[in-house]
């Protein structure tokens, strides 16, 4: 493991020990690495984020109004359920639609 030299202003390395002394971590290094992986997996779903926003500004603005991408995804649940379930009858959800939201 590589060694690494950080300047910390008081109040936070006193923070660091405070951690380390909690019993949580077994030292001031264990509390900085917990830190760091933290901040990885943190900048990792904010780059993900990212990337599915990028993609959907990318696909443009749909031609299709809110009914019509509702029933797409409605239809394509209940295909996809019949297929798990073997049911030919349709399957009710309960759910409504968006115009029962409209009144």
């Amino acid at each position: 493991m590589a060694t690494m030299n950080i300047s910390l202003p008081d109040p936070m390395k006193a923070w660091v020990e405070e951690q380390a002394k909690s019993g949580r971590y077994a030292n001031a290094s264990d509390v900085v690495r917990d830190l760091i992986r933290r901040e990885q997996v943190k900048a990792e779903k904010i780059a993900h984020w990212q990337q599915l926003i990028d993609e959907a500004y990318a696909s443009g603005v749909s031609e299709k109004t809110p009914r019509q991408i509702f029933e797409e995804v409605r239809a394509e649940y209940l295909a996809e359920a019949r297929n798990r379930t073997g049911c030919v009858e349709p399957i009710e959800s309960g759910a409504r639609g968006p115009e029962d939201h409209d009144r």
